[in-house]
């Protein structure tokens, strides 16, 4: 398994914004997709966004328009830019990866959980 390193989390007020970031510089995959997931309390692990070798994204309905994913090549590093946040953002946010690329026509699958191979440890987020 390739170890992905979450960053970024911390505590904003409703309203903020935060960066997180996933350190994939062992993940030398040229063909691969990254997600973001999260986890809140008593509740089940929730698919956020995703993006592929070639640049494709996809996000949750809710998600849309208040978070984006990126990726820096040159780092090997993913990121979550969440923007508005609010108090049921509150949650634990992972990184994951699989060596397979999306298709425009098909990235459903991007946000399931059971898609992604490697995980990361998490990173906190409490919004108040």
């Amino acid at each position: 398994h390739v170890q992905l390193v979450e960053s970024g989390g911390g505590s904003v007020q409703a309203g903020g914004s935060l960066r997180l970031s996933c350190d994939a510089s062992r993940y030398t995959y040229s063909s691969y997709c990254m997600g973001w997931s999260r986890q809140a309390p008593g509740k089940e692990r929730e698919g956020v966004a995703a993006i592929d070798s070639d640049g494709r994204t996809h996000y949750a309905d809710s998600f849309q328009g208040r978070f984006t994913v990126s990726q820096d090549n040159a780092k090997n590093t993913l990121y979550l830019q969440m923007n508005s946040l609010k108090p049921d953002d509150t949650a634990m946010y992972y990184c994951a990866a699989v060596p397979i690329a999306s298709t425009p026509a098909d990235m459903g699958w991007t946000l399931k959980q059971g898609a992604y191979i490697d995980w990361g440890q998490g990173t906190q987020v409490t919004v108040s």
